[in-house]
């Protein structure tokens, strides 16, 4: 089914997982009147959360960037890869982690973790006992060689906080910690464990927020065939792609979906 907008298909959903990058905001910019659409919805009564793979940043800046785009979200109402990474992190042994991050981000949500951050110095890879890939703004071909070799010398773990392969930006679109983690794959011969869309945990983390939800009337809304439809119709979720913002926009979405065999329930002009 093809509409125009998130609330041409209000009236049979009762919950909306809305993407960030692509749905809610390109870059730092919101979508043109998508801040005022999702203030209807949640004044009609609609249940209106993010499900984001937004790893890179602290949660508290996360809320502050998107109050200052326009929208209000409880904290709680917003679930990204990062959180569902530290939750799944909270269970396991205190280990020695190489990040990859901005370390002027700081390091807010990772307080109790011991972290070093990779740069240029091979030792630190080494002394690693595992991994976790968070954001790769700053992260160049030099550490990705240095941490495929150390992984080559002694394979360890890989947690990967964002799956995704790119996000939409202003100029273009940015590489993702996604990327670089099946390049690794590949080129060490190990297994990365993945937080985020597609991937199942995410929404568990979700559901456990949500509570008692209908998934015949709850939509998961993003821009990506390959994160949030996929992961959305594994759930049991209904699904929207965004047509027009994000990494289809320019791009003919009928030949992707059929050529993805990945099909949504609902295509949006916008968001």
């Amino acid at each position: 089914m093809r509409a125009p907008h998130l609330e041409a298909i209000a009236d049979g959903i009762d919950t909306f997982l809305l993407d960030a990058f692509g749905v809610l905001n390109i870059g730092e910019t919101a979508i043109e009147g998508v801040p005022e659409r999702v203030a209807r919805l949640q004044k009609a009564g609609k249940r209106v959360m993010v499900v984001s793979n937004a790893a890179g940043f602290p949660h508290a800046d996360l809320m502050k960037k998107y109050a200052r785009l326009g929208y209000d979200f409880a904290p709680e109402d917003v679930i990204t890869s990062r959180k569902t990474t530290l939750h799944a992190l909270a269970s396991q042994p205190s280990r020695k982690w190489g990040l990859m991050a901005t370390e002027s981000l700081g390091r807010a949500d990772l307080e109790t973790l011991d972290i070093t951050y990779l740069a240029e110095a091979a030792r630190d890879y080494d002394a690693a006992e595992a991994f976790l890939l968070l954001g790769s703004a700053v992260w160049t071909e030099e550490r990705q060689t240095l941490l495929v070799e150390s992984l080559r010398r002694n394979p360890r773990p890989v947690y990967v906080g964002n799956p995704d392969i790119v996000a939409p930006r202003e100029s273009g679109f940015s590489t993702e910690p996604g990327s670089f983690a099946h390049r690794l794959a590949d080129a060490a011969g190990i297994e990365p464990m993945f937080f985020g869309k597609p991937f199942g945990n995410i929404f568990e983390l979700t559901f456990a927020q949500l509570g008692s939800v209908d998934p015949s009337r709850t939509v998961m809304v993003g821009d990506s065939l390959h994160t949030d439809i996929l992961g959305g119709n594994a759930a049991g979720l209904k699904t929207a792609l965004i047509a027009e913002y994000g990494f289809f926009a320019g791009h003919d979405v009928d030949t992707a979906i059929r050529d993805s065999g990945i099909a949504p329930d609902f295509i949006l002009s916008r968001p």
